[in-house]
């Protein structure tokens, strides 16, 4: 720094007097706060949290550098995620709904030796007036739904975070309407924790999760115990649940692209023994994972041995047909049709693709299509009954809507005709009263043509 600039914040430091609660980890005074107007309430937000302020920045002297409010726009951002400078993050998170402060920041947690030109000089003490209007949890659904909310109690540490197939060492504690349902401490593997009464929700949240995080999170009945409730924890259907989690430890499983064709090709069969159990216990979604983790595995390998290339098309030829397999049970018939059509592009005349291509066809009403699938598998393979019956339904089927749409047509068509038959006879009868020579008929007042 320049024996200017340490003049000029010598200057700006005796322009205002420096006082406040300081809210710095080490008291170091580096962030005063002073509260303008209280706020209501006692939350404050989370880690994590959106929140949505107004603010107007100011130099000591004075001198405003930037304005929400000038804007006329709600200044948003993700509490405790460095994205604004470090005092904003600490002093944010004390404030209540409504609270407006003056926020005082050196520059160790404003912008520091750099500044940020042409505003704001380096090495600059930063007075801000904030204004707290919101905050909500963090969404973690895929949709962003508002399914799964998560507010951090406590932050994690490190920046890896637990995959599908991590083995997770967690504490938990389930609440519904205020009584605690669930409290205990389990070791499990993310993706099973179906088998132990964990909705899917905290298994999603779990993948958010640092080492050492604990975390409120809430969940919409579809990512909680659904419309079936759960038996055993005495839940009913469509509740809203709360977990308090804290993730203990964990160690993540081997990615993709971790493994080598040898260690995919031995994981393979055991993985896609778990989906088969999985799948005869009715867990279909579930086994559905397991049966897409062996597609991710060996979708993009390439250079394969002759042997290892066979025994890679055999795993993910049976992934594909086992995956349609659910997706039929679980009534998803365009995903179970797409992955018979990958079944079919490795095995081109196999008999489960066909027939199972053929069924999520009949459920798409493709009637036509999933005749000449099941008629297929007949003359391929024609000791399967269940084609033939199948075929015996869709002609059936076809029938009726030959008939239905006869009927319509004819109803249609009978509709045209009485309509022309009608407007043809109005014509006619106008026809009839027109007098002749253009003379209005007798007993008739002509049109006056000026008024």
């Amino acid at each position: 720094m320049t024996a200017e600039e340490v003049k000029s914040e010598e200057e700006q430091q005796q322009a205002m007097p420096m006082e406040g609660e300081d809210l710095t980890p080490k008291k170091d005074g580096g962030l005063l706060k002073v509260i303008m107007k209280e706020g209501t309430g006692n939350e404050t937000p989370m880690t994590g949290d959106k929140v949505s302020v107004h603010y107007v920045g100011t130099l000591l002297d004075g001198t405003k550098f930037d304005s929400s409010r000038d804007r006329d726009e709600h200044f948003t951002f993700d509490l405790g995620k460095g994205q604004v400078i470090k005092a904003w993050d600490l002093g944010v998170a004390t404030m209540k709904i409504g609270e407006v402060c003056q926020l005082i920041c050196s520059p160790e947690y404003a912008y520091g030796a750099a500044g940020s030109p042409p505003k704001i000089p380096p090495n600059s003490t930063l007075v801000f007036e904030v204004e707290l209007f919101q905050f909500k949890g963090e969404d973690l659904s895929d949709k962003e739904d508002g399914g799964i909310i998560r507010r951090i109690l406590t932050k994690g540490e490190g920046y890896t975070k637990p995959n599908e197939g991590a083995t997770v060492e967690v504490s938990l504690e389930g609440e519904w309407q205020g009584k605690v349902f669930d409290r205990r401490e389990l070791t499990f593997e993310v993706g099973d924790g179906v088998d132990l009464g964990i909705p899917k929700g905290i298994e999603k949240a779990l993948q958010s999760m640092e080492k050492g995080e604990e975390s409120i999170i809430k969940l919409s009945p579809s990512y909680g115990f659904g419309s079936e409730g759960s038996s055993q924890f005495n839940i009913p259907p469509g509740a809203e649940l709360s977990y308090k989690v804290k993730l203990i430890t964990f160690e993540k499983a081997k990615e993709s692209w971790e493994m080598n064709t040898e260690e995919k090709l031995e994981q393979g069969p055991i993985v896609k023994e778990k989906g088969t159990q999985y799948f005869k216990e009715g867990k279909y979604r579930q086994a559905a994972q397991q049966y897409t983790k062996i597609i991710s595995w060996l979708d993009h390998e390439s250079g394969l041995s002759e042997q290892d290339e066979q025994k890679a098309r055999a795993l993910q030829l049976a992934a594909h047909l086992n995956l349609a397999a659910c997706f039929i049970k679980i009534q998803d018939h365009v995903q179970a049709l797409e992955n018979c059509n990958k079944a079919l592009e490795l095995d081109d005349s196999n008999e489960k693709a066909l027939f199972r291509r053929s069924e999520a066809l009949f459920a798409l009403k493709e009637f036509r299509d999933a005749r000449d699938g099941f008629q297929k598998v007949v003359q391929l393979y024609p000791d399967n009954k269940a084609a033939r019956v199948q075929v015996t339904a869709c002609q059936r089927l076809l029938r009726e809507q030959h008939e239905k749409d006869k009927r319509l047509y004819a109803n249609m068509f009978s509709k045209f005709a009485e309509h022309d038959a009608k407007k043809e006879a109005t014509e006619k009868g106008k026809e009839e009263k027109k007098p002749e020579n253009g003379q209005p008929e007798e007993g008739s007042m002509e049109l006056e043509q000026n008024p």
